[in-house]
């Protein structure tokens, strides 16, 4: 008779070093997703942001303003 494999039981070791390479794969990804959002929230808070919409039910503007810490060099 045939073995059932269950999902998510690994039947050799190549399996596993796959899964630790995506694993790692992953690491850098969110590492580059970091460094992406700390430059963009560097230059944000090196100038004020202004944020303008529109209330879907009533139409009036909402302002929303974003003043950074750091004085400008």
């Amino acid at each position: 008779m045939a073995k059932e494999v269950k999902p998510g039981v690994s039947s050799s070791g190549s399996d596993l070093e796959r899964l630790q390479e995506r694993v790692e794969l992953l690491d850098d990804r969110l590492d580059n997703i970091d460094s992406v959002l700390t430059a963009v929230a560097e230059r944000i808070m090196k100038q004020p942001v202004t944020i303008t919409l529109s209330c879907p039910h009533c139409g009036k503007d909402i302002e929303v303003a974003l003043v950074g810490q750091q004085k400008p060099t």
